[in-house]
C-alpha cells in the first residue's frame, strides 16, 4: 500500500484516539492579538520536573487547526513534567504568508513576557512544531532576517525540534503540498522568502529533526538538505529518521503524543533529546 494511502486511511484511527484522551490540566489561554486566532494556551504541570519550558506551534497545513484542537499534545507534554505553551496563528488562504510568521515570532514574544510576568525562568526554552508548524519554528529559529524584522530575541532559545517539516519546497513536493503551498503564498510571491532552507543563518541553537521516510505527504529529502544545509552553517544537527510501524504523516507528527514513551521511540526520542540538552 502506498505510504499516500496510509496516510489518508490513518485519519479516523487518528482522530478517535484524540477524542478519548483525559483531560486533566485545565490550560490558561492568552490572546496576543485582535484575530481570534492570535492566542496561546499555556499547561502548567501538576508536577513540574524540569526547568527546560517547551514552546510549541501546531501544524495543519498552515490552513487549519488551533491550539484547542491539539490540546492532548499539551496534556502529555506536561504529564512528563514540563511547562508547556502552544501558540495559535492566523490560517490560510484568508491570511496569506508571512502572517504565519509574525504571528509565530509575536506569539514568541507575549509567550516569554507571560512567563516572566509568572516568576518563571525563562532561560531555557526549547522551540518545537510538526508539519507546518515545524516549517514556521524552523524560520524563528534560524532566520536572522525574521528576527530582525520582527524584533524576536532567542538567546534564552537552548533547542529546536522540526517534526515532519517542509523545509525545502521543490518539484519533488507532493500534490497535497503543492496545493498548500499556493493557499498559503499569494500569487507571485517570492517562496524563498518563505522557504527555511533558503533563510538559513548561522546561528548556536542545536536541532532535532524527526522525519519519517514512509511519511506519505512530505518528502523525507526535506529533511535530509535542511539538516546539511544546518551542518554546513555549523549547527549541529541530529537527523532522527523514524521506525515506529505508525509512520505516516499525521501518526508520527501529531499521533506520536497519544503514544506513550514505552510505545513510541519518536515520543522517546523527543524527550531524552530536550533532557540531553
Amino acid at each position: 500500500m502506498k505510504d499516500s494511502t496510509r496516510e489518508s486511511l490513518s485519519y479516523f484511527s487518528l482522530y478517535a484516539k484524540m477524542l478519548r484522551v483525559k483531560k486533566k490540566i485545565t490550560p490558561q489561554a492568552v490572546t496576543f492579538g485582535n484575530d481570534k486566532q492570535q492566542y496561546f494556551l499555556y499547561f502548567e504541570p501538576q508536577t513540574i520536573t524540569s526547568d527546560k519550558i517547551i514552546i510549541w506551534v501546531h501544524g495543519g497545513g498552515w490552513n487549519a487547526g488551533t491550539p484547542k484542537m491539539f490540546d492532548f499534545v499539551g496534556q502529555c507534554v506536561a504529564k512528563h513534567g514540563y511547562r508547556f505553551l502552544s501558540l495559535g496563528y492566523r490560517l490560510s488562504p484568508k491570511n496569506k504568508y508571512p502572517c504565519q510568521i509574525e504571528d509565530v515570532c509575536r506569539g514568541y514574544k507575549a509567550a516569554i513576557a507571560f512567563l516572566q510576568q509568572k516568576g518563571i525562568d525563562t532561560t531555557k526554552i526549547v522551540i518545537s512544531g510538526p508539519s507546518a508548524g515545524a516549517h514556521l519554528t524552523s524560520i524563528l529559529c534560524y532566520s536572522q532576517k525574521a528576527q530582525e524584522e520582527y524584533h524576536v530575541d532567542l538567546s534564552p532559545v537552548i533547542g529546536f525540534i522540526g517534526v515532519g517539516g517542509p523545509y525545502c519546497f521543490s518539484d519533488k513536493d507532493s500534490l497535497s503540498v503543492r496545493l498548500l503551498l499556493n493557499q498559503l503564498f499569494a500569487k507571485g510571491y517570492d517562496r524563498a522568502q518563505g522557504e527555511p532552507c533558503a533563510l538559513i543563518t548561522k546561528s548556536r541553537i542545536p536541532m532535532l529533526l524527526i522525519q519519517s521516510e514512509h511519511d506519505g505527504l512530505i518528502s523525507y529529502s526535506c529533511a535530509v538538505e535542511f539538516c546539511k544545509k544546518a551542518q554546513t552553517l555549523g549547527i549541529p544537527c541530529e537527523l532522527y529518521s523514524v521506525v515506529d510501524q505508525k509512520n505516516t504523516h499525521s501518526w508520527y507528527t501529531a499521533g506520536m503524543f497519544l503514544e506513550t514513551r514505552e510505545t513510541n521511540q519518536g515520543l522517546d526520542k523527543f524527550f531524552s533529546w530536550i533532557a540531553s540538552l
